[in-house]
């Protein structure tokens, strides 16, 4: 394993990251107090509480968890991207670094970063609410875990896209609508019963559920689910990667 050639691509993105960092850090944390503000106020004021547990401290997870896809998929595609849009995608191609190692340090990158602005946004929420993490370990694993899926995700995305638009379609017409489809800001429960059953469709319930579960220990699927879900998840984009590197697809055609 060369890990110069892995420590230099994960520098330089994370140096990218903190050269940009209003856009980077301080835009989403601003856009999850603006959530607070008016999901917090707005519905908030209306419901009170959800399986015992307030309104605002409910919502919290799902925020992180539509923070943290949207911004693992944006900086592991760009940072992917870029390289192909200027051709220096070829002089990493020839050098002898392997298909892994420039996944490693690509994903990577983009996962600390996800995971950065998580951990912010985390701590952020308790000057909004008062909540509680039942299981803290359980929250670093779906964090992590869905972190690094979503960062292969972003880079598959990447290498697909041929132009900067198509960066952002999938995350804005696609994750986005999920997310908020998935139980951000509700429980799956309080749908009628034929809704519910198109809830279990969508991916994105049984993350949000799990990492809420690891917070107050109310899920909307059974935990066990939602491990598989995101490890199977995780095993697909693996698959995709290491076909796209062993194919050249997009990469050398």
């Amino acid at each position: 394993m060369n890990w110069t050639a892995i420590r230099a691509i994960y520098m330089f993105e994370m140096a990218r990251f903190f050269r940009t960092l209003a856009q980077s850090f301080v835009s989403p944390v601003l856009s999850t107090s603006l959530y607070f503000v008016v999901f917090g106020g707005a519905i908030g004021s209306r419901i009170d509480e959800i399986d015992g547990v307030s309104y605002g401290a409910f919502i919290v997870p799902g925020l992180i968890m539509l923070t943290v896809m949207t911004q693992s998929i944006s900086n592991a595609s760009f940072g992917i991207y870029f390289p192909k849009f200027i051709g220096t995608i070829y002089e990493l191609l020839s050098a002898p670094v392997n298909f892994l190692e420039i996944v490693i340090g690509y994903v990577g990158a983009a996962a600390t970063k996800a995971l950065f602005i998580g951990v912010i946004i985390l701590i952020t929420s308790f000057f909004f609410v008062d909540m509680s993490i039942a299981h803290p370990l359980a929250m670093i694993l779906f964090l992590v875990l869905t972190c690094v899926s979503f960062a292969l995700f972003g880079f598959i995305l990447g290498i697909w896209a041929g132009n900067f638009e198509q960066l952002q379609l999938v995350p804005l017409l696609i994750v986005t609508p999920l997310v908020f489809l998935g139980g951000s800001f509700y429980s799956i429960s309080m749908l009628p019963p034929i809704w519910q059953s198109i809830s279990m469709f969508n991916p994105v319930v049984y993350l949000i559920s799990g990492f809420r579960w690891s917070f107050y220990g109310l899920a909307d699927v059974p935990i066990v689910a939602s491990l598989l879900a995101i490890a199977f998840f995780l095993g697909i984009c693996l698959a995709v990667v290491w076909w796209i590197f062993k194919t050249g697809w997009r990469i050398r055609q």
